[in-house]
């Protein structure tokens, strides 16, 4: 083949400017090429190199990139793309499938770890068996519940779970007979209750009458391990005597010195009404411009009540209960002997070392009585619940109880004490309300113990912290009592005791005073706008409301039968 000169090759290049393929005009805008598109395309990104890395299973995965990016299309999608080039498969587009179950060790009681505690039993969720009690303790960030024997779910921060709604409603009865001739004048919802205040000052004594023995500081030692301190039985002469059979207060009233009378445990009832469930009464005497708050004999406002508040309070006998001891009615009279006997037993009684009043107990008659009598002191002190607009002045006395006195350990002055105990019956039974074991975590997670039972017993907690208030106590004790064995309810031991503030431990249960002020200045002004005459204030046993009724002038005298109270948890026959 004959050599082709360079000049040849020249010749035989294109005339035009450009060489290359041909270029078709139908592709060029002002000589700039450029790819169809539909109107309905939105504009996206003209290159995205982090494609393929968002496509890969990172963190968020392929999931987190197309929820973040559906919405967002590329540059000329609508229509088939000019530059569309075939790719080959690519590791990217490929996945592993594993059926395998991966199986991660949790920590107990660590940030969101759990443990779980299988009780014996059928029961709960993933447990094969018979009755049992799944409980799950989490740490920060894990979840706290438990599962109750009926399968229903529970615990802290309790919602709505499964078959709480195929619950039988617990269908509770009146503290009192409501008879026909009683006439209803008001009903007042809880939420109505909720809304009062009434700023009042700190009261002022006025006369004080007992003594008291010193609180003996041992108890508040924490115990020698593997020992425990029984609960003894101390036979001592306390009295708790109604309003209007108080010979003091007959006396203050004779002297005009108050419209409103009344005992820290009555007025205790009415400014924790709201939190109340139980079923409770209040007699309301008018007599001139006087006003009694009175109670009736035998009735359940002397009564301790357990785990009232509880979301699955004890069972009554009649709803299945078939533990005669861990009924409410049993509960209740348990804890109110508790609270007695601890009172006693944790003071030193001597006669020589105690703190004596001006005046004598006005109730003790030594000729009369057997036993000794109790460390107690009656303080009679005065509130002004007036208002503003008010043209008289409206005082309230009420009768306070102190239990003990201790010395300051810096001060050497002597501070006054109300005692009372909380009692624990058995963690595992119904109607325990997810309770720890006190035994075990009394010692190292007390605040959760004592948050339990703010939850558990808010109503008795509230009554026992505003009489401690209203008697200006400077410390509460709180006794933490427990059986000697689960299935017995006649001996006791003392696990520890713990002393609060009594106006810090109402901050931390959320309890406003002012609201219970509120409470009672609004039931005393229906009393005050009324005729002179006995009236009942009842609790409804299933609804979060009060009812007002104007009553018989001899209801509830002595030998009257038909206001005694039918069973509604204190009364019950074991």
């Amino acid at each position: 083949m004959a050599p082709v000169s360079l000049a040849d090759l020249v010749s035989t290049l294109p005339t035009n400017e450009s060489w290359g393929p041909g270029t078709a005009t139908e592709t060029m805008v002002d000589g700039v090429p450029y790819a169809p598109y539909s109107k309905g395309d939105k504009l996206g990104r003209m290159a995205d190199w982090t494609s393929e890395g968002k496509d890969r299973d990172g963190r968020g995965g392929r999931q987190q990139y197309n929820r973040n990016y559906r919405d967002q299309q590329v540059y000329g999608a609508g229509t088939s793309s000019l530059f569309a080039v075939q790719l080959a498969e690519d590791e990217s587009s490929f996945s592993v499938v594993d059926n395998t179950r991966a199986s991660t060790k949790t920590r107990g009681f660590g940030r969101g770890g759990g443990t779980v505690f299988r009780g014996r039993g059928r029961g709960g969720r993933d447990q094969r068996g018979g009755r049992g009690t799944f409980q799950r303790v989490g740490g920060r960030g894990g979840q706290q519940n438990y599962y109750d024997n009926r399968g229903g779910r529970g615990g802290r921060g309790r919602r709505f779970g499964w078959k709480d709604y195929d619950k039988p409603q617990r269908n509770r009865d009146s503290s009192v007979n409501i008879k026909p001739d009683w006439q209803m004048l008001e009903e007042i919802d809880f939420n109505r209750l909720a809304k009062l205040n009434l700023e009042t000052s700190a009261g002022e004594d006025i006369e004080s009458y007992g003594f008291l023995y010193y609180y003996d500081r041992s108890y508040d030692k924490p115990p020698v391990k593997n020992t425990e301190r029984k609960l003894n039985v101390v036979d001592r002469a306390a009295y708790n005597v109604t309003t209007s059979s108080d010979p003091i207060i007959q006396e203050l009233a004779e002297k005009d010195e108050a419209t409103i009378f009344a005992t820290d445990n009555i007025l205790s009832m009415l400014m924790c009404a709201p939190r109340s469930v139980y079923s409770w009464d209040i007699v309301i005497v008018r007599q001139g411009n006087k006003i009694y708050l009175d109670k009736r004999d035998g009735s359940s406002l002397d009564m301790v009540t357990v785990n009232e508040n509880a979301a699955d309070a004890p069972l009554e006998a009649s709803e299945g209960n078939k533990d005669t001891i861990n009924n409410p009615g049993a509960l209740a009279l348990e804890a109110t002997f508790i609270t007695h006997n601890f009172a006693n037993q944790v003071v030193m009684e001597s006669e020589t070392s105690k703190l004596e009043m001006t005046h004598e107990n006005p109730f003790y008659n030594p000729a009369e009585e057997t036993e000794p009598l109790a460390s107690k002191v009656y303080k009679y002190r005065r509130f002004d619940l007036s208002l503003e607009k008010d043209e008289d002045p409206l005082h309230l006395i009420v009768r306070t109880e102190l239990d003990a006195v201790v010395k300051n350990n810096i001060s050497g002055e002597d501070q006054f004490l109300t005692v009372k105990a909380l009692n624990e019956f058995d963690h595992k039974a119904q109607g325990s309300g997810g309770a720890l074991d006190w035994r075990t975590k009394l010692t190292s997670q007390r605040g959760a113990v004592v948050a339990t039972e703010m939850k558990n017993n808010s109503c008795k907690l509230a009554r026992w912290t505003a009489q401690s208030i209203l008697a200006k106590a400077d410390v509460m004790k709180l006794g933490f009592i427990s059986r000697a064995t689960p299935k017995s309810n006649d001996r006791h031991v003392v696990l520890g005791v713990v002393g609060y503030d009594p106006r810090k431990f109402a901050d931390q249960m959320n309890l406003n005073l002012a609201n219970g002020w509120g409470i009672v200045r609004t039931i005393v002004d229906m009393c005050l706008k009324m005729a002179e005459g006995k009236y009942v204030l009842v609790k409804d046993p299933n609804k979060p409301l009060l009812r007002l009724y104007e009553v018989p002038a001899g209801t509830f005298e002595e030998g009257e039968e038909d206001g005694e109270p039918i069973a509604e948890g204190v009364e019950d026959e074991e």
